[in-house]
């Protein structure tokens, strides 16, 4: 099977090309080098049945495969908000584009939504029945609306032109290849844990959030590619946990002596977040398997074998470059 990730370097795409090539698959990583990382690969990259191509969904792609999972796009606030036109041409363009390729070539195609298609949602948990709530004009509107307006496209594409999707909402996932200073809570309190710096809660800490492990995730997404069920499924871990009781959790892991200090909460930040994963049960036969103690125990011991460099870089790279206009 020749398939192609686009966000391939990144994070969880990576993971994702390491659980495709281990099953004796082709696999085509394309990715622009936003976010994604080329050391998040580098120990992949002697496989013969590996080709990683710098390219930017934004623009269509000719090449021939049998499946693609579309992942392209920044997951974080903040980098998803430092160039918020481009975050949305990411999503609607590469849709487009690769729902282009998919029906060209007639391969099956997933798209990565996300949680974030639920705003901050009113109906808790969150099944995939549930329309969200969302701001369509605010800072995170790049990024959530874009997810929708995918989830939109991929649909058309699907009643119009008969291709065969598939479409996943991602829950918040952690895991080793996180970026450091990314912005969200599990690396911010981890890396502030590391340099012995207090945690920073925004809000008051009430707000709650549901953590699943890398590996349960790929597993779930890569079940979902091979089930014949073309609508939406949500998969995450709907062990859910107010940030204030996380930041006890991790301080507790990491031995830190620092406290916890609060910051006003950004605009638009969900209140609650846990998924309701039955659909996924019953379809895939999956469930998450890694328990928060033991996933976070991992992602901490690999934030703990970063260089002193990274561990207080603030930023892992330079955006400019990247800039479409």
């Amino acid at each position: 099977m020749r398939i192609l990730i686009t966000g391939g370097a990144g994070f969880l795409g990576s993971h994702l090309t390491e659980k495709l090539l281990n099953s004796g698959n082709e696999v085509l990583v394309v990715d622009n080098f936003f976010t994604g990382n080329k050391q998040n690969l580098i120990h992949l990259l002697s496989n013969p049945n590996l080709e990683v191509m710098r390219h930017d969904v934004t623009f269509p792609l000719y090449v021939e495969v049998n499946q693609i999972y579309n992942l392209a796009c920044p997951a974080s606030p903040v980098h998803y908000q430092y160039d918020p036109v481009q975050t949305t041409k990411t999503s609607v363009h590469g849709a487009i584009n690769m729902l282009g390729l998919a029906k060209r070539t007639r391969a099956r195609i997933l798209q990565a939504s996300t949680s974030e298609v639920y705003g901050d949602p009113e109906v808790h948990p969150q099944p995939e029945s549930y329309w969200g709530r969302v701001n369509p004009i605010g800072i995170r509107s790049c990024y959530d609306e874009g997810k929708r307006c995918a989830e939109t496209l991929f649909f058309d594409y699907y009643r119009q032109h008969q291709t065969d999707i598939k479409v996943v909402r991602i829950f918040n996932t952690y895991g080793p290849r996180m970026r450091l200073n990314d912005g969200r809570v599990i690396p911010a309190f981890m890396g502030q844990a590391l340099r012995g710096e207090d945690l920073t809660i925004f809000g008051d800490g009430s707000q709650t959030r549901s953590f699943c492990y890398v590996d349960d995730e790929v597993e779930g997404i890569y079940r979902l590619l091979l089930s014949d069920y073309a609508y939406p499924v949500n998969i995450g871990n709907p062990n859910e946990i107010s940030i204030k009781d996380f930041a006890e959790e991790i301080i507790k892991l990491t031995g830190t002596t620092q406290k916890v200090i609060y910051k006003d909460l950004p605009v638009n930040d969900p209140m609650q977040r846990q998924p309701n994963i039955s659909l996924a049960k019953k379809l895939l036969n999956w469930e998450p398997k890694v328990g928060r103690a033991e996933g976070m125990k991992i992602t901490y011991d690999y934030f703990k074998s970063l260089s002193e460099d990274e561990l207080y870089k603030s930023e892992h790279k330079d955006f400019k470059k990247h800039i479409k206009n």
